[in-house]
């Protein structure tokens, strides 16, 4: 007894905290309250598996919640320009933790055909993203398959109170100096 309690001092897991951590991510997966930012072409598909015949809401994820404080995941449909940038970035720093990020199409993975000034060549630059979709667009079992894969990512999470994702407001930019004359 003085032997489990001196480990959980130490911080180490115990048989307790691993059943919770468990039944917690298992909870987790099968109830994704998702956030739609859907700007382009690819919102058809998104609608198809959203509708009866592929029905989502077999893998908990039904109803979209249009308040980035309700969601905790967010589905990012379609081509992202630098002006919505900003706005994808404020919508995923209103999440609350634990959240997950699905780039939906080629366009969202890594810019599509558009490969110009004003579009951003893929939305890991903003937020980290944890699945990826591919397609132009992506056929609606291809979204399912990538639902299925995050429900065994988000299975496997480690500690259910811990933040998954380090914040890109967080990294350390360059310092660069102005040179003196």
């Amino acid at each position: 007894m003085t032997q489990q309690r001196e480990l959980l001092r130490q911080g180490d897991d115990s048989f307790l905290t691993t059943k919770v951590d468990a039944v917690v991510n298992w909870g987790r997966k099968y109830s994704f309250f998702l956030y739609p930012f859907v700007t382009a072409c690819c919102g058809m598909e998104f609608m198809a598996v959203a509708g009866p015949r592929y029905d989502l809401d077999r893998f908990g994820a039904a109803l979209p919640r249009f308040s980035p404080r309700q969601a905790d995941l967010l589905m990012v449909v379609g081509t992202i320009s630098h002006r919505q940038a900003p706005i994808l970035k404020k919508v995923y720093d209103q999440m609350a933790e634990p959240k997950w990020v699905v780039a939906f199409g080629a366009c969202t993975c890594s810019g599509g055909p558009y490969n110009n000034y004003a579009t951003v060549q893929g939305i890991d630059t903003i937020v980290p993203v944890d699945i990826y979709i591919p397609g132009c667009p992506p056929r609606p079992e291809a979204v399912l398959d990538g639902i299925m894969k995050l429900q065994t990512f988000v299975q496997r999470s480690p500690g259910w109170n811990k933040p998954r994702h380090r914040e890109i407001s967080d990294l350390e930019l360059p310092i660069i100096e102005k040179p003196v004359a």
